[in-house]
């Protein structure tokens, strides 16, 4: 094996959300098996700085890594299969690249050059690209560019592809992932679209490698070999990517289409040692045989968008696998909860996930909800603003603070028990500027957060601006709402919980980040041993 660090780049034509992500995490994913260590970064071709202050309805969720960066929930995906932490540095976009370049310019660093296109965007383009690979760290980088071939945004990093196919002859590999469509009145696939794609991607200078072909029948010898023909590629670099059941089964699709294989063979790559996917195939065994099935109410305010809450979504498959447990997810638009119409909506529930979420509109809903799985006993875990949440609400109808509030939405509240630290109330740029990234948080013994982890000190990811003002601490624990986890350097309160309950607990901090199928996490895991044992 040469020493050079290997590039694998993925694109997509025809259409957008094809799966670039999944192939390239379930292609990192087979690579990483065969004991290659493989990082996966996304290009992504908006102008906005990073999806930090992007609605979910438009971008799905905002995911967060351990160094506190804002990123595309792609990086979920990566982490999620590959089970190691990505970076900053594993998702670039457009605005970065050009604040990048911008800042140089004013810095005097071009010498007085004409600052253009090509080479100053491209070259930095290839600098982020290659500065994952830099101290030898990774054998393989695999780069999945956003959007569509063809969209005017990613003209400069498909441009920085081809110079970089130049660059690293060898060393250096394209995914073309394409839709076959089947069109019912003809009743065939077609392979047209596919050939238009690459047909736009050679304009741009670039010939794939493997054509990745997403299609929801068989394709039969004979159209591999006729997209081979018009593609430039040998037939067996045409993958058949069917469609899943489930994302986990895609890397045993894969490997079943010799991907891997292929790419191992181009890249001059030894193909000695087999793939060794024992924990990911026992944990497909779990997930298609449940034992046992619970409905969990999912309350949030971007539910028409599955991807805003993606995470928290992989999170339940991976903690229910883990209890040998169906996890059905009934999503539930707070805005339509209100105080006479809960039990309509929740009482059918085995147990109840008050979401995050920023701003005012749905907020009252959630704080029902909050209270309807207080009183009626029913397991409840909050997360961020799903904690605060359950702070308000106890306040309110526990502790009689009819105007308890959080300092987010009403300002002027006489008890504002969720508040903004010190150091936030200056804060005038939206973007990147809330408590992002890995924090730790200590836990007391005896606890049901303790339970769960079985351990004194965790690292949690967070997001958000506002916090359990502590002012109030000893009246809440007066009254039955226990603090459980604190943050040791800041004495900030993380977790809350309700005392004389099955299962009542809020973290101001995002579990859900950090599940993978190889370690589910364990908050997860708890709480859904909890509506497991509650329903019994």
């Amino acid at each position: 094996m040469s020493n050079s660090t290997k590039y694998i780049f993925v694109t997509g034509g025809v259409a957008s959300s094809l799966g670039k992500g999944i192939i390239a995490a379930s292609l990192a994913k087979l690579l990483q098996a065969r004991g290659y260590s493989t990082t996966i970064q996304k290009l992504d071709p908006y102008i906005n700085i990073d999806p930090g202050t992007l609605n979910p309805y438009e971008h799905g969720e905002c995911y967060v890594t351990d160094d506190g960066a804002e990123t595309d929930l792609d990086l979920g995906h990566y982490e999620r299969f590959l089970n190691v932490t990505t970076s900053q540095a594993n998702n670039v976009t457009t605005g970065r690249i050009y604040q990048s370049v911008i800042n140089k310019e004013r810095r005097g660093e071009y010498l007085g050059k004409t600052v253009q296109v090509i080479p100053h965007i491209t070259n930095e383009i290839k600098e982020n690209i290659q500065s994952l690979g830099k101290d030898g760290k990774y054998d393989i980088i695999i780069t999945e560019i956003g959007g569509t071939v063809g969209d005017i945004e990613s003209l400069p990093f498909v441009e920085a592809l081809r110079q970089m196919r130049w660059e690293f002859a060898d060393d250096c590999l394209v995914i073309h992932l394409t839709l076959v469509p089947y069109l019912q009145a003809a009743g065939e696939l077609k392979t047209k679209p596919t050939q238009h794609a690459v047909k736009q991607l050679l304009e741009l200078g670039v010939q794939p490698d493997i054509l990745c072909c997403r299609t929801e029948h068989k394709l039969d010898l004979e159209i591999r070999k006729k997209i081979a023909r018009f593609c430039n590629v040998v037939p067996e670099a045409v993958i058949e990517a069917m469609d899943a059941t489930s994302i986990y089964e895609v890397p045993l699709m894969m490997q079943e289409e010799e991907l891997d294989e292929i790419v191992l063979k181009r890249l001059n790559l030894s193909r000695k040692s087999k793939p060794d996917l024992t924990t990911w195939n026992s944990f497909l065994h779990n997930l298609k045989n449940p034992t046992s099935e619970v409905t969990i109410g999912l309350v949030g305010k971007y539910v028409e968008l599955k991807d805003a809450y993606k995470s928290i979504n992989e999170a339940f498959i991976h903690g229910g696998t883990a209890n040998l447990c169906k996890v059905n997810i009934e999503w539930i638009h707070s805005e339509k909860i209100t105080k006479t119409n809960a039990e309509e909506f929740l009482g059918h529930l085995d147990g109840i996930l008050v979401a995050p979420g920023f701003g005012s509109r749905g907020i009252t809903g959630k704080i029902n909800a909050v209270q309807y799985a207080r009183e009626s006993k029913i397991p409840f875990l909050g997360i961020c603003l799903g904690m605060q949440c359950a702070v308000i609400e106890f306040a309110r109808n526990v502790m009689g603070w009819e105007d308890a509030h959080t300092a987010e939405i009403s300002p002027d509240s006489k008890r504002p028990v969720i508040s903004l630290m010190e150091e936030q109330k200056s804060v005038s740029d939206m973007g990147g500027t809330m408590r992002l990234g890995s924090y730790k948080c200590e836990l007391k013994s005896g606890s049901k957060i303790y339970e769960a982890y079985n351990t004194e000190v965790i690292k949690e990811r967070h997001r958000h601006r506002f916090e359990f003002n502590s002012e109030y601490l000893e009246d809440f624990e007066k009254n039955g709402l226990k603090a459980t986890g604190f943050n040791p350097e800041t004495g900030l309160v993380e977790v809350v919980e309700a005392e004389n309950h099955p299962w009542f607990v809020g973290v101001q901090f995002h579990p859900e980040y950090k599940s993978t199928v190889d370690n589910p996490h364990p908050l997860f895991k708890s709480f859904i041993k909890a509506v497991m044992d509650n329903k019994k």
